[in-house]
């Protein structure tokens, strides 16, 4: 593959930064990567993240890839991926899109009605809606579709009851996709149906999960008799696994595809900066080491996405591929983390960003990363999805595969 830009992917580059140059500020050559995780718990942050997204869509620099009819500039994922690595270097709010615009978009695009496309579509590339995934549930784990939030249909509605868990940003979204059962007759992936709901709608309540590091990103979100009309169906009833696949495999994708390259040159900052026995750290042969590794993993990572954008650039449908990015690129985060505060000796205890180098940059990474293990599929499940669909391993032995729902056991054996 040729890393090199062609003429054109220059052309587009040089713009992207001279728009960019005009409208952001240039980010200081100290800063530290952006910590994606509970942002946006603040009023103003979204205030900031709303005016920004609506900048660059009114100048047509958003939802590149999506189609003319859409919206969208119609464009490679090679041009996308251009525009972010030129966005990278600008001081911008961070990005609260990731899910609307990288996982709901392209499944409203594929499976929504020509009205629920021209409802929903415009106000999500401005970013004045902001939309959450709901999936995740307490007593399915990691089994999506063994979740038990129910959707039972009176008239033209459709009245949800259950409860959903680790819903990122579901406190300032204004909607959410969620998955129910609506046939516990049927095998557990034959019984779903997929809906849009309105998250401030009676019935709906949204309670923030405070987490280790601080931040509440996460939350639980209650449906108590959530009312939603058939018009937010999406897909067909029952047929809710094949829509939140679509959702699934862009989701990988999304954050697959986030780089690691800015936590890597914060970690060689620190590591030049930290003085181990009299010298810049980064001159100690055993750290050396340990950075070289996590460059050449972080290297792996890229030219794995690059993969990925090739396939997406000829026409291809996310893949399974997609969970190779996240499946090393969260652990490798905490990990990172971990090694920058052993070199930060009795300081790495501490988490005062006053104080701590880098603002306590990494103190926060390693508290948060676990949580980013657990988002979009669990280091286990996306081993599964690896073995199975990438590599044709023997799939695992699924023994409540074509039960009814209802017959499927939910406690110790015998009970």
């Amino acid at each position: 593959m040729d890393f090199d830009d062609t003429p054109e992917e220059a052309d587009f580059r040089k713009k992207a930064h001279e728009w960019l140059s005009k409208n952001a500020e240039v980010l200081p050559p100290d800063a530290t990567a952006p910590i994606p995780l509970g942002e946006g718990e603040d009023e103003a942050d979204i205030a900031d993240c709303k005016r920004w997204q609506a900048t660059k869509a009114d100048a047509g620099w958003t939802c590149l890839t999506w189609p003319k009819e859409y919206g969208g500039q119609g464009l490679t994922s090679m041009h996308n991926a251009i525009f972010k690595s030129e966005e990278a270097k600008f001081q911008v709010p961070a990005d609260v899109y990731t899910i609307g615009l990288g996982m709901l978009g392209p499944t409203l695009m594929a499976h929504g009605t020509d009205e629920q496309k021209a409802k929903y579509i415009p106000q999500m590339i401005r970013g004045q809606e902001i939309w959450c995934q709901l999936f995740s549930e307490p007593s399915a784990g990691s089994d999506l579709a063994g979740l038990r939030t129910t959707a039972v249909r009176e008239g033209d509605e459709w009245v949800i009851n259950g409860q959903k868990i680790w819903s990122t940003g579901a406190h300032f979204c204004d909607w959410g996709m969620v998955v129910a059962r609506s046939d516990p007759n049927a095998s557990k992936h034959a019984g779903l149906t997929y809906f849009i709901v309105d998250m401030n709608a009676p019935g709906v309540e949204v309670r923030p999960i405070r987490q280790i590091n601080g931040a509440s990103g996460f939350n639980e979100v209650f449906f108590t008799d959530a009312r939603v009309h058939d018009d937010n169906r999406l897909g067909a009833e029952g047929d809710g696994w094949r829509v939140a696949l679509t959702t699934l495999m862009n989701e990988r994708v999304a954050i697959g595809a986030g780089s690691s390259s800015g936590r890597l040159a914060s970690l060689f900052a620190l590591a030049r900066e930290t003085q181990l026995r009299g010298s810049p750290a980064i001159e100690d042969g055993a750290v050396r080491q340990r950075l070289a590794d996590f460059y050449v993993k972080s290297k792996g990572l890229v030219n794995t996405g690059y993969r990925t954008l090739s396939a997406i650039s000829r026409g291809a449908t996310p893949g399974p591929e997609g969970s190779i990015g996240k499946a090393i690129g969260a652990p490798m985060g905490q990990q990172m983390a971990a090694f920058a505060m052993e070199l930060q000796g009795p300081m790495g205890a501490a988490v005062e960003g006053d104080i701590v180098p880098q603002e306590a940059f990494w103190q926060d990474t390693y508290l948060g990363m676990p949580g980013m293990r657990i988002a979009g599929g669990t280091d286990e499940i996306l081993k599964n999805i690896i073995a199975e669909r990438v590599l044709k391993l023997p799939p695992e032995i699924r023994v409540d595969k074509d039960k009814p729902f209802r017959d499927v056991p939910t406690g110790p054996p015998g009970k």
